[in-house]
């Protein structure tokens, strides 16, 4: 499931996508290798929390905490996001 949502951020139209499946760790592993995260992290983006319920999904705190959430470049909403394949690990130096 991908949701997306248009949003304005930093005053322009923008697009976040996210593949819909919050369960958090900043280490990037694969789906496979994660339990579920808590309900409440105890972060908060603008008063926005990690949402626990569908109608919630795609908030301010999606767009600027979670790893899974991209947002489009400013004013280039209109074109494709392409998200993360989180069903391996993604590292954040490529490995050889």
């Amino acid at each position: 499931m991908m949701i997306e949502k248009e949003i304005i951020y930093f005053g322009q139209k923008a697009k976040i996508t996210c593949d819909g499946k919050c369960e958090n760790d900043y280490a990037y592993l694969s789906d496979d290798e994660l339990g579920v995260a808590p309900v409440d992290l105890g972060t908060y983006e603008g008063g926005y929390a990690k949402p626990v319920n569908d109608k919630d999904k795609l908030n301010k705190w999606c767009c600027r905490e979670c790893e899974r959430c991209c947002m489009s470049k400013p004013n280039k909403s209109d074109k494709p996001i392409m998200l993360e394949d989180f069903s391996v690990r993604v590292y954040n130096i490529p490995r050889s």
